[in-house]
């Protein structure tokens, strides 16, 4: 009986190599899902900052189209390694038939960057009124 008992105490003083060996091997796999984790919240703040920077643009270069000449708009540019497009064309509504109605253009913008390897692009969509030819055939 008291060699059972020595036992117990003998067993009950620490851990045995192989218990040590598993405690580690979890211990790695929670530190490399906790490293994976942690990289992939890295590379999505970098993905939303691009992001963001995409969407100042395009709402700026809306501000700056607030009215479409009759025969559209074309432009395109870069800005600091984002590149834009500027479209618009007449939008088909009824009141575009009636030639007293102020027409309506729409108007899409386009901002395209490359995030990494990966090519990403925002698009914005309106409508904006055809600007009125002026007195004297200026426009």
């Amino acid at each position: 009986m008291t060699t059972a008992l020595h036992r117990s105490r003998t067993r009950a003083r620490g851990f045995s190599l192989l218990e040590i060996l598993v405690a580690f091997a979890i211990m790695a796999i929670a530190l490399g899902m906790l490293y994976r984790v942690m990289g992939n919240n890295a590379r999505q703040a970098g993905q939303l900052t691009g992001q963001e920077r995409a969407m100042v643009l395009a709402q700026s270069l809306l501000a700056a189209y607030q009215m479409a000449p009759p025969d559209g708009i074309q432009a395109t540019g870069d800005t600091a390694g984002y590149a834009w497009e500027v479209r618009s064309a007449p939008y088909p509504t009824p009141a575009n038939a009636n030639a007293r109605a102020s027409r309506l253009h729409e108007l899409q913008i386009t901002v395209n960057w490359v995030d990494g390897t990966a090519p990403r692009s925002y698009a914005l969509t309106t409508l904006r009124p055809e600007r009125l030819p002026q007195a004297g055939g200026r426009q």
